[in-house]
């Protein structure tokens, strides 16, 4: 009998998991593969509380604060390299200035950087792309194929999780004062609780409930380059497409009057912004593309990816950067549920199947920056 059963092991159930651990809760942590494969492993490894909004920026600045405690206690491949907004243009640094005056009134350090002093920083840019830059030294980057694994690792070593992976969960039911949880197999386990943090699989638990629920999943085509260790890209690299794009700037006062260049449009239909990160390696990952499916239509999101899209992603990049970003090891596609809400206190799935069973998934591109500091929140409000 388990205080705690938390069905998926990504970003959410693990650090879920760690929380109620603290607490001094007996926990199980259900992987349903052989390790977790999807959306915690798929993305950049990038962690930048400041292009979140409202109360998802307070949980990223919570989450850089349990990341340094992790790091300080276990290698999870966490570094503090800080990131970099790089504003190609007047609209773009115009509104690179209004989030550095907000983000400095919230006392989040932040600097503003002149063309000059960004091309100093990050010479591989090329000098005609760049406007001015807004640095955050405390953000922070990882590696995501091997973050989520080192961490499970820790919270078992240290924390006292149990923790199962290839244990598919077919079955969830309450039982006079708990649950009961079915495994593939007929294997069933008891516990006080049971939140469910599947993701984006929707189809084994629930059905009915996701088909209602307003979520949507996103596909992302990413590309990775041979290792460079001639270039140099320290901490994440996030281009003017990023500024108008991402929550924090849509909030500054003047998002709602610039306009969209005609050579960007066409980026903008596909939800390109372009982002870089070098991995320990030497080599850099480079995306990002944004294509939408109702919950009950992600097959119609396909499994492969579109070549068009990765020469438009390249093609920008080219633009941005001088080193030869034709040079591609791999390419993927990553998938993430988020919900269709435009009111951002709402920008997360939570549904009380009873008393003793919760849902919480559809995160959406946060959870890296931001997971971890919700995740604290979220039990406690559960909790009491």
């Amino acid at each position: 009998m388990y205080d705690l059963i938390i069905v998926g092991a990504g970003i959410l159930g693990a650090t879920h998991a760690y929380h109620a651990a603290q607490r001094g809760l007996k926990v199980l942590l259900l992987e349903k593969d052989n390790h977790p494969v999807s959306s915690t492993v798929r993305n950049f490894g990038q962690i930048v509380p400041s292009g979140m909004a409202g109360r998802w920026f307070e949980y990223g600045r919570r989450t850089l604060e349990l990341y340094r405690q992790w790091q300080a206690e276990t290698d999870l491949s966490l570094r503090q390299n800080g990131s970099i907004y790089v504003a190609s243009d007047d609209d773009e640094w115009q509104l690179a200035n209004e989030l550095f005056d907000r983000r400095r009134a919230e006392n989040y350090p932040c600097e503003l950087l002149t063309a000059t002093q960004t091309l100093a920083k990050y010479p591989t840019l090329r000098p005609d792309y760049i406007r001015g830059a807004l640095w955050f030294p405390d953000e922070m980057s990882a590696e995501p194929d091997q973050f989520i694994h080192r961490f499970i690792d820790f919270i078992v070593r240290k924390h006292g999780v149990t923790y199962r992976p290839n244990a598919a969960v077919v079955d969830c039911l309450s039982n006079y004062g708990g649950a009961i949880v079915t495994l593939a197999g007929g294997e069933r386990l008891s516990a006080s609780r049971v939140l469910i943090c599947g993701g984006y699989e929707f189809r084994l638990l629930y059905p009915d409930v996701f088909a209602n629920s307003g979520l949507v999943v996103s596909k992302l085509q990413m590309l990775q380059t041979v290792p460079m260790p001639a270039v140099s890209l320290p901490g994440n690299i996030l281009t003017g497409l990023t500024i108008r794009r991402y929550e924090s700037f849509t909030e500054c006062p003047s998002f709602a009057s610039i306009q969209t260049p005609p050579h960007l449009a066409e980026l903008k239909k596909w939800g390109v912004h372009i982002l870089f990160k070098q991995a320990t390696d030497g080599s850099i990952i480079i995306g990002d593309s944004h294509e939408y499916a109702s919950a009950a239509r992600i097959d119609d999101l396909g499994y492969d990816t579109k070549d068009a899209l990765n020469h438009l992603m390249l093609t920008e990049a080219r633009r941005i950067v001088q080193f030869p970003v034709d040079h591609i090891a791999r390419t993927w596609a990553g998938y993430y549920a988020q919900t269709a809400s435009a009111d951002r206190a709402n920008e997360i799935f939570e549904h009380d199947v009873d008393d003793y069973i919760r849902i919480v998934t559809g995160i959406g591109g946060k959870g890296m920056s931001s997971g971890a500091g919700y995740a604290e929140a979220s039990l406690g409000a559960w909790m009491g």
